[in-house]
C-alpha cells in the first residue's frame, strides 16, 4: 500500500498544489511567499486525500 500511496501522492499532491497556486493568484496574492505557501499547503493537504484514495483502491482487491 505504501508504493501505491507514493505514486498517488505524486499526482494528487501536484494537482492540489497547482490548484492552490492558481487560487492564490486568482485572488491577488502574487508574491513569492504567498505562492510558496499555497504550494506547500496543497502538498500537505494531499497526504490525507492520498491515504483515503489508496485505502479505497487497496480494499477493492
Amino acid at each position: 500500500m505504501l508504493r501505491l500511496g507514493l505514486i498517488l501522492h505524486l499526482f494528487i499532491g501536484s494537482t492540489l498544489s497547482g490548484s492552490a497556486v492558481v487560487a492564490a493568484l486568482a485572488i491577488g496574492h502574487d508574491t513569492f511567499y504567498s505562492i510558496l505557501t499555497a504550494a506547500i499547503l496543497g502538498f500537505i493537504a494531499a497526504f490525507p486525500v492520498t491515504y483515503v484514495v489508496a485505502k479505497s483502491l487497496y480494499d477493492l482487491r
